[in-house]
């Protein structure tokens, strides 16, 4: 019984768990692209360790089936249908929405346009202080896949290179893993539903990109078109070789390089392991035999071939399909009033701020300035937030002195890092594990004249994937509270 008073079991965004062992949490993971739309239900069970909960158990409560993403017209998502199709889901799962602790919204491809993601938005409207709504780009989507499949929990178990293949319906997505980390990542325009096919075998969709794969074979489409068989192999077999080009495995054609979406991959030898997640991997590793009308089987087939006559050693992943996003957690911390710095103090409260967590390197006495700006950098790139439109938390652990000289050091970088968000007068918020919230901060306001914003917080340790609120300041304490919201993916207890 002693354990039972240790634990909790809440559905209301207003609780404060500050104090509490044990968290159970109701969680639902929606995953919204531009073919496939899907949800997860989980009970996800969380551990305080240290000034952290962690994700201790999550169970899944109910999947609903996977359905194709529906259009009213164009690139125009049928909003109405779609939300039939989430009611469904919460019917099926027998969960009230008001039973939901908290969530993950994630929206890719056509789903992140603005019209479309108003209109999903308002389908959470009741929700939307409990969720965390993500719109991915590429980048983003390759590091979410990755964590997803387990790729990086996998990187971890040996020192040599992971990759994860993501094939969806109009990118591949594919990230090189290393030591439990996301080293890079990059994006082509090859997926099995560039060309899609009616019962009568007759183009009812065809994109610029799949048009440009079939002229590439000498197979002229265009909407009414009756691609024969042979056809459909020869476009799927040139996609499968510019994925297994832009993956590093072998040279970079012209033609791959100006079909890839960021960055190129470096050209690399040997792998460890390679895994496949996306819609298309439910054919590589036969967990799917039905026909929708796309080259998914086609492009499977090629792609695992390619893969495997280049020597990778293909390994099954946690997920497939589903290695996305499952939902988030949640918890409130309170930090100390003695060390941090909010000017001005009208500044808080922030809501939803995503957290980058830059491999910064405090181990010299000296800092250089021009790796923490390179370290930001690469950190913004890969979550996708290079835009400067919003603010972002930058999460770090400080070691060492913090002497006026390393405090520059350290600002200059920051400062070169985030400036075109700085003369948009964004705040600068920084969250540090250790007792040096409020000497940052007063050194950016005070000694390098910073006028945007500045929020240095300390007492809490963040890691990718989190986003933060951070609240107002309370008079009597001069504490903020904080709750911290975690993206949790299939593969988050798979690392033993």
């Amino acid at each position: 019984m002693a354990e039972e008073n240790n634990s909790a079991r809440f559905s209301s965004v207003d609780r404060h768990i500050a104090e509490e062992e044990e968290i159970e949490l109701v969680s639902v993971g929606v995953d919204i692209g531009s073919s496939t739309s899907h949800l997860v239900f989980s009970r996800v069970l969380m551990e305080r360790v240290g000034a952290r909960y962690i994700v201790a158990q999550r169970e899944t409560i109910h999947e609903p089936p996977i359905q194709l993403t529906p259009y009213s017209d164009g690139e125009d998502i049928d909003s109405k249908l779609l939300g039939e199709f989430i009611d469904q889901s919460f019917k099926s799962a027998g969960i009230e929405r008001s039973d939901v602790d908290t969530g993950a919204l994630i929206l890719t491809g056509v789903a992140v346009r603005r019209r479309n993601a108003r209109a999903i938005g308002e389908l959470f409207s009741a929700e939307a202080g409990k969720f965390v709504a993500v719109s991915a780009g590429d980048g983003l989507e390759a590091t979410m896949a990755a964590h997803g499949s387990g790729a990086v929990i996998r990187s971890s178990k040996s020192d040599g290179l992971t990759i994860n293949v993501d094939i969806g319906g109009g990118t591949t997505k594919i990230a090189h893993c290393r030591h439990g980390k996301v080293e890079r990542v990059t994006a082509v325009d090859c997926g099995a539903r560039l060309i899609v096919l009616n019962e009568r075998g007759e183009v009812i969709r065809l994109e610029p990109t799949g048009k440009a794969h079939a002229n590439d074979v000498g197979v002229n489409l265009k909407i009414g078109s009756q691609p024969n068989g042979e056809e459909l192999e020869k476009i799927a077999d040139r996609m499968a070789t510019r994925i297994v080009e832009a993956t590093g495995l072998t040279e970079l054609s012209s033609k791959t390089k100006d079909m890839l979406l960021l960055p190129a991959l470096p050209l690399i030898k040997n792998i460890d392991a390679l895994t496949f997640s996306g819609g298309v991997s439910e054919f590589v590793y036969g967990n799917e035999a039905a026909a929708f009308g796309d080259l998914g089987p086609q492009l499977a087939k090629y792609a695992r071939e390619k893969f495997e006559s280049q020597g990778a050693p293909i390994e099954k992943p946690v997920a497939t399909i589903r290695a996305t996003v499952v939902g988030a957690s949640q918890y409130t911390v309170q930090l100390s009033g003695t060390t941090i710095f909010i000017e001005p103090r009208d500044t808080v409260p922030l809501k939803n701020v995503p957290v980058i967590v830059p491999e910064f390197d405090f181990s010299t006495p000296n800092i250089e300035t021009v790796n923490i700006k390179s370290a930001i950098n690469t950190a913004l790139t890969r979550l996708d937030l290079v835009d400067d439109q919003t603010p972002v938390a930058i999460g770090f652990q400080w070691k060492g002195s913090a002497s006026f000289m390393r405090l520059q050091q350290f600002g200059e970088g920051l400062k070169a890092a985030i400036l075109g968000r700085l003369n948009k007068k964004l705040p600068i918020v920084l969250v540090s594990d250790g007792d040096i919230g409020g000497l940052v901060g007063i050194h950016l306001r005070e000694e390098m004249k910073i006028e945007a914003p500045v929020i240095s917080i300390d007492g809490v340790t963040l890691s990718e994937f989190d986003y933060i609120d951070i609240g107002e300041i309370i008079p009597s304490s001069g504490a903020v509270p904080v709750v911290i919201k975690s993206l949790v993916f299939p593969a988050s207890l798979s690392a033993d």
